[in-house]
């Protein structure tokens, strides 16, 4: 059996503005802005890497799901993005003007760092062990 998830979808209130944020400020890549209907669109973003997994950026329809937007998860860390070189992306970050809301912090599996996006979903910005330990 081979299964993988290919896509989680993130509520968001305005396309546009979740694309540049995503793009500009973490670098992630678009992968696909599809039209379904005028108000729908099928929207794909992926950080750089090996593109296993990407966001789809679903605009919330009606009250329900405009109050989720920024708490997906009732205040915990929502998504993981791991990295090879911790100390490059948090510059990186912080320089784009990204709020960490806990610092960086060495844990036994790694450093970790959380940050909100910008509807206030936490990230764990995170250089896991294993990428120390095999050199990648």
């Amino acid at each position: 059996m081979n299964q993988r998830i290919a896509h989680l979808t993130l509520v968001v209130r305005d396309y546009d503005e979740a694309i540049d944020f995503y793009t500009q400020k973490l670098g992630f890549i678009l992968l696909e802005d599809t039209k379904l209907s005028q108000p729908k669109r099928w929207v794909l973003v992926t950080p750089q890497g090996d593109g296993s997994c990407a966001l789809l950026l679903a605009k919330a329809d009606g009250a329900t799901q405009e109050s989720r937007i920024g708490n997906q998860t009732g205040g915990r860390v929502f998504l993981f993005l791991y990295t090879d070189d911790f100390e490059r992306d948090y510059q990186a970050y912080r320089q784009a003007g990204i709020k960490f809301v806990r610092p960086p912090k060495e844990e036994v599996y790694g450093t970790v760092a959380v940050f909100e996006d910008l509807y206030g979903n936490l990230w764990d910005l995170l250089e896991p062990n294993v990428y120390r330990s095999s050199g990648k």
